[in-house]
Formats: C-alpha cells, sequence, structure tokens
C-alpha cells in the first residue's frame, strides 16, 4: 500500500487484513516494511511472518532477530546475502529499526535483495522518508504497510470486530466506552486488557459488560465518562457531581482531558443531528442513512443511533453550542490558561455546574 499521501485508520486494518492472508496463504515477498506510529498492527504482522515462514526445526538455523539500537547497517546487509542453511528460506527480523543508525544505507540491499531471504524491518513511531531510496525499493519489490493510529471515533468498530474474532462475543458500548476512555486509543493497550480478560471469562460468554470490565481491569463500571455523559445529559446534577466527586478523589484514573474529549465528542453528535434536523425542515434536505451516520458520528452500530437522536430532542443546538463554548473554555484551564489556580476535580465541578445550571 504504497501511497503518496497518508492513509487513515481504516487503510490499515484493510492493508493488515489483506497481508494477513496472504501471509497465511504462504504468498511471501522479499522485504516487509511494517511502518507507522501504531505498534499493534506491526507486532502482530511480523510475528505471524517470523511464525510461518520456517517451520519449528527451520527457525532455529534460517532466522536471526536483531534490534536497530544494537546493529549496524552493513552486518544486517551481511546477514540477509547469507545462503539459508536449510529449506527455501532465511528471514531476517529487524525490531526497532527506527533506532537503527543510517538506515537509509539498507537501500544498498534492497536494491537487489536476495530471492532466498526474507527481510522484516519493523520501523516503530514514525514512518520512513517516502522520498528515500530504502522506501522506494521496499515500495517497488516488496510490501509496505503503514500502520496508523485511531482516532477516538474511530476505535469502537475495530475494537467490536477484535473482540468477536477472539472470542465470539460481543462487547457493550458502556463496555468499550470505559475501556477507551481509560486506555486511550493505544490498541496494543486494549488488546492487552481484552486478551487477559477473555481468558477469565466464564464458559458461555455472550457479551462482554460493564461488569465484566470492572472486576477484571478496575475500571468503575459506575464512576466512569460514559456514566458522567449519561448524567449530564439526562440533567441530572447531583450524579453528575457524585461522579466528579469520585474522579477528583482519583485523578490519575480520571483525567480532565480525557473526560473534556468525551464530553466535546458527546456534544459534537448532538449538534450534528440537531443540525442534519434544522436542514430536513428548512430546506427539504434527506437524512443520511443510518450506516452514513454512524461513520460521520463515530458510532460503532446504527442501533446506538436512536439513543442519541432521542437525546438530541432534549439539548437545541442553541444549547450545544454554549456547552461547547463551555467545554473548550475549560479545556484551555485544563492546560494551565486562566486557571484561578483550581485543581482539576475543581475544575470539573464548576464546569458542570456551568453547563446545569
Amino acid at each position: 500500500m504504497a501511497k503518496s499521501s497518508k492513509p487513515k485508520f481504516r487503510d490499515s486494518v484493510a492493508a493488515y487484513e489483506r497481508l494477513r492472508s496472504q501471509i497465511a496463504a504462504r504468498r511471501f515477498a522479499p522485504i516487509y516494511l511494517l511502518m507507522g506510529d501504531e505498534g499493534y498492527f506491526i507486532d502482530a504482522l511480523s510475528e505471524q511472518l517470523g511464525s510461518t515462514i520456517l517451520n519449528e526445526a527451520e527457525r532455529a538455523f534460517g532466522q536471526v532477530v536483531v534490534y536497530g539500537k544494537d546493529s549496524e547497517v552493513g552486518a544486517i546487509v551481511n546477514l540477509c546475502r547469507q545462503m539459508p542453511m536449510m529449506g527455501q528460506y532465511q528471514v531476517v527480523i529487524v525490531r526497532e529499526a527506527q533506532q537503527l543508525r543510517q538506515i537509509d544505507q539498507l537501500s544498498l540491499y534492497t536494491s537487489a535483495p536476495s530471492p532466498t531471504t526474507i527481510l522484516i524491518i519493523c520501523h516503530k513511531e514514525k514512518t520512513i522518508d517516502k522520498r528515500t531510496a530504502l522506501y522506494k525499493h521496499c515500495a517497488a519489490v516488496g510490501e509496505v504497510f503503514e500502520s496508523v493510529r485511531p482516532r477516538d471515533y474511530e476505535i469502537g468498530n475495530w475494537l467490536s470486530e477484535f473482540v468477536r474474532s477472539k472470542s465470539g462475543c460481543t462487547i457493550e458500548q458502556k463496555a468499550l466506552s470505559m475501556l477507551t476512555d481509560h486506555l486511550g486509543t493505544d490498541i496494543s493497550k486494549i488488546s492487552n486488557e481484552l486478551s487477559k480478560l477473555m481468558l477469565s471469562l466464564p464458559e458461555g460468554t455472550r457479551a462482554i459488560t460493564a461488569t465484566h470490565i470492572e472486576q477484571n481491569i478496575g475500571i468503575s463500571k459506575d464512576f466512569n465518562n460514559f456514566e458522567l455523559m449519561k448524567a449530564i445529559t439526562s440533567r441530572n446534577l447531583s450524579r453528575a457531581l457524585l461522579i466528579a466527586d469520585h474522579f477528583a478523589r482519583n485523578p490519575k484514573d480520571n483525567p480532565l482531558v480525557v473526560t473534556l474529549m468525551a464530553m466535546f465528542r458527546e456534544f459534537r453528535q448532538l449538534f450534528t443531528i440537531n443540525y442534519l434536523n434544522w436542514q430536513l425542515r428548512t430546506k427539504g434536505v434527506a437524512l443520511p442513512s443510518d450506516q452514513e451516520l454512524c461513520r460521520m458520528l463515530g458510532v460503532p452500530a446504527p442501533f446506538l443511533l436512536a439513543e442519541i437522536k432521542q437525546t438530541a430532542t432534549r439539548w437545541p443546538n442553541n444549547r450545544v453550542f454554549n456547552v461547547l463554548g463551555i467545554i473548550r473554555e475549560y479545556d484551555a484551564k485544563c492546560k494551565g490558561i486562566g486557571t484561578g489556580g483550581l485543581n482539576d476535580g475543581e475544575l470539573l465541578r464548576e464546569m458542570i455546574l456551568k453547563i446545569l445550571l
């Protein structure tokens, strides 16, 4: 997938699935350049290649793993030019390649790769300059995979499918929100936590719930951003302040910046729904399909739209616009601008009062 423009997360997912299928079918490229800021896909593809190309006996003699920080380009090139001791291929895996000094000089090998060597370059945290000879060679004769970290509104769909593929279970929306609010969009962290959780699920479990998340990962099912937003949008001031008080006592588990992101996402969804309805009423512009609306709002599944639409009827856009302004104000305060000496817990409480009173 050598493209001139930066791919999106969905492009990375599609390319990842394509490469997994090719590897499973034993259709190998001479070079794999796996690069980007989302390490999960890079590790998964590297692991699949390392366990598929050679059998267990061949791996003992024909598979070499080196690390960028401890290696030299010349030594890697020499490894790649050796003949396999047994079997059809030898495999050279370069991990943490972003730490390899003068990595561009690998182009001395990639310009004419050996037909009996498969080179796997794992370049995390950033991408290789697409103008370099190394990148161009890899794109021309091998496979280039660019791993893009998802945005907050993209993670839900992928995680739902990940859970289904790994365990056959579904995962409740609240449980998904608890995970992503607590762990962000780092797929490696989330998948590690989910993998451990799946091992402990009772046999016959059909759905991962908020209770499972609380019991196995330690995220409160009653005091989280999902519940806070539910309290705010239903104008339950006492409940919202109770959750804010819990956040204030546990600031490391409930950073204000994450709460602000969750609130902005929710009210942006309400604003969008109201605006589309206004266009329908005043201009006769047809509403998007549920599938398209899910994409616009970053909602994992169409069945979740009903609650958002119902909430939007209680929050007209003049109020929503005001709330978005309040959130921006407290985002600045969260970053130290005009806090008036208040800590994050006090800022959250003050913001809730401004929104609901």
